[in-house]
């Protein structure tokens, strides 16, 4: 012991050196206090403002008073303090610590209502501000969202985002959306974005367990819009680069609402909803109808007509409720929030409920070490009436098509039998009073979202993120078709269930590191590796030939299936970004990723990536001229990348499968109709996207401009194979498609006064998109669409591809003899391509001619919003549009012919205006059924009264009114030219077959804070 602490001798010389390391140590790290509040420049006391000091681990949260205070361990030397929130100008305050150890700011934020300097976190998990990205990212806040009226968050997207055509395919109440980014980018696969929630990567399938006559709903209908803070669309491929392999048709990253620091804030909403219709169909009110189909017999007889759509269609009211309590210290945050949905649709019987819960928890563990943890449980089910049609003969709206108005649909008030409306055993329908109040179908999924992330920040400039997510949710599908019914095809009764289970998980690390190198060289460095895992077990059973008792399958004929499906990708990627005197911003990536879904040879796929942008407003002699009093900011940006789709084609879809039946009581094996290729790899995109940023006036106006040239190549699509080889098909890699357009979204403030503001937004979006690639005759029916809807050569993604008009050289109808419109006739070449034929009297001579029709892809695509605040008010007006595309009415084509006659346009026969067996003739010609499809809707307007009264922990009460789809200005002759019956199919859109259009919706609400 006398010799540890003594200080003579050997020890003695390193105590001069031990009392040195300890003044160094306090000369190096020093703690230091930062301190105040932040306000607006109303004076409004802030809260939820990051205050952070650049480049380190230091930092907090303005609480609910706007005040905010933290110690941070700094060595001596000059740091920047930034200011930050969401909708406000960032401000910058500069310390030098060394003899002061203590700093106070009292700061005012202006508003950025143009968004100029938004921060972005990608891929690896850094934050970045927008001004900085060679690339397009959209950003959409929680205020933008707040007053949609949409049951999803997809739907409460439309219109808000530049470069994006969102559609919501079908007016039930969770009616599924359709999101395509700068187009579409697969022809067998799946169009929509790669969905994350809080770095979870969601399923957002649009799963048919039981057929619904196309419809399907979207699995974003399962996340509350009100527990969302924001979102980020990344649309280009280069910026998608980073995600890899599942990119192709961009990215929505999703970030609900955190804890912040301060007292619990209680937060509680209640609306109450009306849908009604907000156009039918002009119906058959001729009081005669012919004796028969004969075209010589105009005989006809006093009739009775029904208007079927009256009992079909009704107002539906909803509700949602929501209550949120969020709070925390520094070291704890929290936020949860409970929901309850519930939605009647417009069709009788039809609703939808959702009730969720939602938890979110952020712990400091210790100075540099952070855990969150996220999770969310919904339980949904919806009441559903089939709508049949593509592939079944059973539905309400298709019944009603089907039917002979003359007939009158009620039950018979003795027997409470319902009459068969279509009279001809041929071409019988289901009465849609009997599918309304005898049919039940219905859906029910619950669903689990969770999310783990440990941040880990060591040092100065180093963040390490482990993020560990969970999808796992389950669909159950019901049907059933009481014995002795008006359906064709389950005259004996009809019971089905289906259930999915479905599991995703992904695994991430994520490892970035900034350093200013020099006062003139910033670098950024990104590295990261990827595993996901995701598995789908299926099984189906039905049966038929009921017993008068028991709606379960067990009550008759039993037929099932099942289906199991594993999945895991892999991937790592490596990205640098160097910035030069804060005005250049070079990025470079790589990622690599591989798949189970593909063979060993084209597993493993590599994905590049390269980005620039020039902020030129930040030049010398730019700010030193008069050219910046009128150029706020200018920015000109270019990326270059590649991104790939591994979900083209099933987890089997490369084998050929085999399938067990039974010969001679002995069970073997026979083969599909489709022959495997292991070679297949997957599909990629390339993408040039050039743009510029920039704002005028003092940034009272903003634009932002993007073209951009997206090729995809080895396309998978199907060859069909000689009939010697024993197939009929077989996936190949032979397809290119191209999607080229501009995008461009332009803000400004007209108006900003102290008690008023005007906010406008313009986005728009200009796209061409042509297939190639197509082998054989250089057309590719798809089912969906009746045969009518291909992909052809050198013409859009699912163009109409069928007969037409035969016409004389002056472009007038060639008529037949008898005097009606007839098919055109000749020899059939490729991609759509023909030579008509004519015999010695004019007619039309050779084979039924077929070429594209139509094009169900908008041309333009845009939307108009103004936002007006005046002292507590708010008011809110949005208009969407879609101009230059067709739509294939296939309704009018049933409802106008002779065997049905129930719509308007079949009356000028009844009336002798044209000759009998006009609709008969004009039935298979389908070019007469083509139709423009451009529409202007009203799809937001709302007004709100915020109410701050002096009660208690009251802290303010707001009351709104708004309406969704509210009026349509168009042309087009059917219920709605924005749905489409075939739901989300890629391939088949703009196909309307009496699919429920979208309702006029009206909702008030109030919203209490405390």
């Amino acid at each position: 012991m006398k010799k540890r602490l003594s200080c003579k001798g050997r020890n003695a010389r390193w105590f001069p050196l031990l009392v040195l390391f300890q003044l160094l140590s306090v000369a190096v790290l020093a703690q230091v206090r930062i301190s105040g509040k932040v306000s607006s420049a109303a004076g409004e006391l802030l809260p939820s403002i990051s205050v952070q000091v650049v480049n380190t681990s230091f930092g907090t949260s303005t609480n609910t008073e706007g005040k905010y205070a933290f110690e941070a361990d700094l060595k001596n030397g000059s740091y920047t303090v930034l200011f930050s929130g969401v909708g406000f100008k960032p401000v910058e305050k500069k310390i030098s610590v060394g003899t002061e150890r203590s700093f106070s700011f009292d700061i005012q934020l202006q508003p950025d209502v143009l968004g100029l300097n938004e921060v972005i976190v990608t891929g690896t998990n850094v934050a970045t501000s927008k001004k900085k990205l060679g690339n397009t990212v959209a950003t959409v806040s929680a205020r933008d969202i707040q007053f949609s009226a949409a049951t999803g968050i997809d739907g409460a997207l439309q219109g808000k985002v530049a470069g994006a055509q969102i559609t919501q395919n079908s007016g039930n109440p969770a009616g599924g959306i359709s999101v395509r980014l700068r187009g579409p980018s697969t022809i067998v696969g799946s169009s929509d974005p790669l969905y994350i929630v809080d770095g979870v990567i969601v399923n957002n399938d649009s799963r048919q367990l039981i057929d619904l006559g196309g419809y399907a709903q979207n699995r974003l209908v399962d996340i509350n819009p009100n527990d969302i803070e924001r979102i980020e669309v990344i649309k280009g491929a280069a910026a998608a680069a980073i995600y890899g392999s599942r990119a192709n048709n961009g990215v929505v990253q999703i970030f609900t609402k955190k804890g912040k620091t301060g007292a619990p804030q209680v937060s509680f909403s209640t609306q109450l909803k009306t849908n009604s219709v907000r156009k039918t169909l002009d119906y058959n009110e001729y009081p005669f109808r012919f004796n028969n189909n004969v075209a010589t017999d105009l005989t006809q007889s006093p009739v009775t007509r029904y208007d079927y759509q009256d009992k079909i269609f009704r107002t539906g009211f909803g509700t949602d409720n929501n209550l949120s309590v969020s709070g925390g210290t520094e070291a704890t945050k929290y936020y949860v929030g409970l929901s309850n949905t519930y939605n009647e649709g417009i069709v009788d019987q039809t609703s939808f409920s959702r009730n969720g819960i939602r938890l979110n928890v952020s712990q400091k563990l210790n100075k540099i070490m952070t855990l969150t943890a996220g999770a969310n449980y919904a339980l949904s089910s919806s009441k559903e009436i089939p709508n049949g049609g593509l592939v079944e003969a059973y539905g309400a709206l298709t019944g009603f098509i089907f039917s002979n108005n003359f007939i009158n649909p009620e039950k018979d008030p003795v027997s409470g039998i319902y009459p068969s409306t279509a009279p001809i055993a041929i071409l019988r329908r289901t009465n849609p009073l009997e599918a309304i109040n005898r049919f039940d179908f219905a859906q029910r999924v619950s669903r689990f979202t969770g999310n783990t992330q440990l941040n880990i920040k060591p040092i100065t400039g180093l963040n390490i993120d482990f993020i560990f997510g969970l999808d796992n949710y389950t669909q159950t599908s019901t049907a059933y078709i009481p014995p002795k019914n008006t359906t064709p095809s389950y005259d004996g009764g009809l019971s089905r269930r289906g259930d999915a289970s479905v599991l995703q998980t992904n695994t991430d690390l994520n490892i970035s590191y900034r350093k200013n190198v020099t006062d003139w060289l910033e670098s950024t460095t990104g590295l990261g590796g990827t595993m996901q895992y995701d598995r789908t077990y299926l099984f189906s059973a039905s049966a038929q030939q009921l017993g008068a008792f028991g709606e379960t399958i067990n009550n008759g004929t039993i037929v099932a299936g099942e289906l199991r499906e594993e999945r895991s990708i892999m991937g790592a990627f490596l990205q640098q970004t160097f910035g030069l005197y804060n005005k250049l911003y070079i990025t470079g990536a790589a990622r690599v990723d591989a798949s189970s879904v593909y063979g060993i040879d084209n597993r493993w796929q590599f994905f590049p990536k390269v980005s620039g942008s020039y902020i030129l407003s930040e030049e010398k002699f730019w700010q030193d001229s008069r050219l910046s009093d009128i150029i706020s900011s200018f920015k000109l940006r270019a990326a270059w990348g590649q991104s790939g789709n591994l979900t083209a084609i099933g987890v089997n879809d490369r084998y050929t499968v085999y399938t067990p039946g039974a010969y001679q009581g002995i069970t073997g094996y026979y083969p599909s109709t489709r022959l495997g290729n292991i070679n297949v790899k997957p599909e990629r995109q390339i993408e040039l996207e050039l743009g510029a940023d920039m704002s005028f006036f003092n940034d009272r106006l903003s634009l932002e401009f993007t073209y951009f040239n997206k090729d995809v190549k080895d396309l998978i699509l199907d060859r069909t194979l000689a009939p010697s080889t024993g197939y009929n098909v077989r996936y190949l890699n032979v397809g290119t498609m191209t999607n080229k357009g501009f995008e461009f979204m332009i803000k400004a403030v007209p108006v900003e006064r102290k008690n008023f503001s005007w906010v406008s937004t313009i986005s728009y979006l200009n796209n061409e998109n042509t297939v190639d690639g197509v082998e054989g005759s250089g057309v590719l029916p798809f089912a969906g669409g009746f045969g009518q809807v291909a992909a052809v050569n050198g013409s859009p993604l699912g163009a109409f591809y069928s007969t037409f008009f035969a016409r004389n050289a002056d472009g007038s109808l060639l008529l037949t003899p008898q005097g009606f419109p007839q098919r055109e006739r000749g020899v059939q070449g490729k991609n759509g391509n023909s030579t008509i034929g004519r015999d010695a009297n004019g007619q039309p001579t050779g084979a039924i001619l077929s070429k594209v029709i139509g094009n169900p892809n908008p041309k333009h695509v845009f939307s108009f919003i103004n936002d007006f605040n005046y002292k507590k008010f708010n008011f809110k007006m949005q208009w969407d549009g879609m101009v230059g595309f067709d739509v294939f009415n296939f309704t009018r084509r049933v409802g106008d012919n002779a065997n049905y006659g129930g719509l308007k346009g079949y009356e000028a026969e009844l009336k002798g205006e044209v000759p009998k067996g006009t609709s008969a003739a004009l039935f298979s010609i389908f070019e007469n059924w083509i139709e423009k499809g451009d529409f202007v809707k009203l799809r937001e307007l709302s007004v709100s009264y915020l109410l701050t009264p002096r009660m208690g922990k009251l802290r303010d009460v707001r009351f709104t009114l708004s309406g969704r789809n509210l009026l349509s200005i168009d042309n087009y002759s059917g219920y709605d030219p924005e749905v489409n019956a075939a739901g989300q199919s890629n391939a088949v859109r703009g196909f309307d077959f009496v699919e429920v259009p979208l309702p006029r919706t009206i909702l008030v609400g109030v919203n209490v804070n405390f």
